[in-house]
């Protein structure tokens, strides 16, 4: 049992309502391979009832680039267009609210840039974007975050008030020899984790003073040591160490 409402209204018994007013993105391509670009979008506006479907749909196109491939069968698309695509489907009837479900997976740097790039035009227009990603450089793209993790929440907030709200004291470490030190450091009072970042070490505890005392001795063996502050990855690593899988 349980209540709640989105955009106002109540999710039991106004769920029309609801899906009038919200796109969803999901994370697997799920649109027709064997219609057009145009084809889609056309349908997609038919089943919403769009007045005007045509002046629509042609607006979406421009939006999103896509009206000189309107005529290209959508499965020929790249992951990158593919995702213009469904992202003017979600937004051809004006939603109110964008859900969006892991919405860069599989696609290339440039697609993943251009479409921040449009989120973020979306959002000062006042559209209110809901984002999954288990990236943390988009992560830290957004306004608000918030880290879930087997049904509960974690965290949420800023940036900033997340990264400050977990505590952690952290220390950059570059050299040689980085994993024979890393196993040592995981055994020592006051680290908690110990994470490679390519050729760098990060090493981070929330006790500083403790931490700062168990690496004392190691700080002279000829490896960089730079107390760093910590990224919203090493706080979600943090995060979810500290959490138990719920079907164990």
């Amino acid at each position: 049992d349980g209540s709640g409402t989105c955009l106002g209204y109540d999710i039991l018994t106004e769920q029309t309502s609801i899906k009038r007013h919200v796109g969803y993105m999901t994370q697997r391509f799920s649109f027709y391979e064997d219609l057009s670009i145009r084809e889609n979008l056309d349908f997609i506006a038919r089943v919403y009832q769009i007045p005007n479907r045509r002046r629509s749909v042609d607006d979406s196109l421009e939006r999103l680039g896509l009206s000189k491939r309107q005529r290209q069968l959508a499965g020929e698309l790249s992951g990158g267009w593919k995702q213009r695509l469904a992202l003017a489907a979600c937004l051809i009837h004006q939603p109110k609210l964008l859900l969006l479900d892991e919405p860069t997976a599989g696609v290339d740097p440039k697609a993943r840039r251009d479409f921040w790039e449009e989120i973020h035009a979306l959002a000062a227009e006042g559209l209110t974007v809901l984002i999954t990603t288990h990236y943390m450089d988009e992560a830290e793209r957004c306004h608000r975050l918030a880290y879930l993790a087997y049904g509960r929440l974690l965290t949420r907030g800023t940036v900033d008030e997340v990264v400050a709200g977990a505590g952690l004291a952290t220390w950059s470490v570059t050299g040689t020899g980085l994993r024979t030190l890393g196993e040592d450091l995981r055994s020592r009072p006051g680290v908690e984790q110990v994470v490679a970042f390519g050729n760098t070490l990060h090493i981070s505890g929330r006790d500083a003073g403790v931490l700062e005392h168990s690496i004392q001795s190691l700080r002279e063996d000829g490896h960089e040591w730079t107390r760093i502050k910590p990224g919203l990855e090493d706080v979600f690593i943090g995060l979810m160490e500290g959490t138990r899988d719920t079907f164990d």
